[in-house]
């Protein structure tokens, strides 16, 4: 960095990211002050979690740089990227026991939060509904084995355990909330950040974007003093994730991952080759160190996937 572009930068204000409206940013200072900013160029790279250097403009803030990132959770397809956020702790998969919740859908989440060392929860709600939950909770057994943390909520009732319960694990870390439609995302965020939601609706209209809908990514404060933070993203029905590398899907498997280095080639795909140390483990339904049938279908669909010629 030449003199000048020091001198530049030491002029700029600091600021986070809290919401992200396509062109638009909402800009936190450290001060507690927000403002909106817009982004330098045509192209918009900033999303919610990042810390940014701007400064004033005639409509209010400009976006100069975005700092360096811990980590960017995002997901990809053959036509868009879409990010969620960035300098993330955690990531709380929320899915819900009715509706159903897709297997791969959850596994791609855990994944894409795999490969960018975020640690994910996984929240299954709705537990008022006792032979659905039971259902599915049996259903997460292989995950619980995995040592994925696994937690039963039951949002509807707004009971003060399960507030209690994910205070304690989001207690000074900041946590994107993520999952599909319906799944209860909205009702988990006012469970602990109250009128969080007329919050975002002031936001919508101080941006003239009208109401708030599930189209933007939102960042909450859930103490006063500012260090556990919640983020709110889009629900979603597809997850792609073309910018994972096929050879490295076993590694971002949990199940997986232990056997790789049973396996007799160094390049083994895991699919067909002798001596495979992942194929030997996969059993009809998963033990202790063992890969279960449906996880070995995922891994080996995903692989077929992520294998095809990219065309874009």
């Amino acid at each position: 960095m030449n003199i000048l572009a020091k001198e530049l930068e030491g002029r700029l204000n600091h600021g986070l990211i809290v919401a992200n409206y396509g062109h638009h940013f909402l800009v936190e200072t450290p001060d507690g002050k927000r403002l909106i900013c817009h982004s330098r160029g045509k192209k918009s790279q900033g999303v919610v979690g990042d810390r940014v250097l701007w400064q004033t403009s005639t409509d209010e803030g400009t976006i100069e740089k975005i700092e360096e990132r811990r980590n960017l959770f995002y997901r990809q397809d053959e036509i868009r990227t879409k990010s969620f956020a960035a300098n993330l702790d955690q990531v709380l998969i929320l899915i819900a026991a009715v509706p159903e919740f897709s297997s791969s859908q959850l596994a791609r989440a855990l994944i894409a939060a795999e490969a960018q060392h975020i640690t994910p929860i996984i929240a299954l709600n709705k537990s008022d509904l006792v032979e659905p939950f039971e259902r599915a909770w049996s259903w997460l057994l292989s995950y619980r084995q995995m040592h994925y943390g696994v937690l039963p909520l039951s949002l509807k009732q707004s009971r003060d355990v399960d507030r209690l319960e994910l205070l304690k694990l989001l207690h000074g870390k900041t946590t994107l909330v993520l999952g599909p439609s319906g799944a209860g995302k909205s009702t988990l965020i006012n469970l602990l950040v109250p009128g969080a939601l007329v919050q975002t609706g002031e936001i919508s209209k101080a941006l003239n974007s009208g109401k708030h809908t599930t189209t933007s990514t939102t960042w909450y404060w859930v103490d006063a003093d500012k260090t556990t933070a919640l983020i709110d993203s889009p629900g979603f029905q597809e997850f792609g994730l073309n910018h994972i590398d096929p050879a490295q899907l076993a590694a971002y498997m949990r199940d997986l991952k232990p056997h790789v280095a049973n396996c007799k080639f160094y390049n083994c795909s895991h699919l067909h080759e002798p001596g495979c140390g992942v194929m030997a483990a996969v059993k009809s339904e998963a033990g202790q160190n063992q890969i279960s049938a449906n996880r070995y279908k995922i891994y080996s669909d995903l692989y077929a996937e992520l294998s095809q010629p990219k065309k874009y």
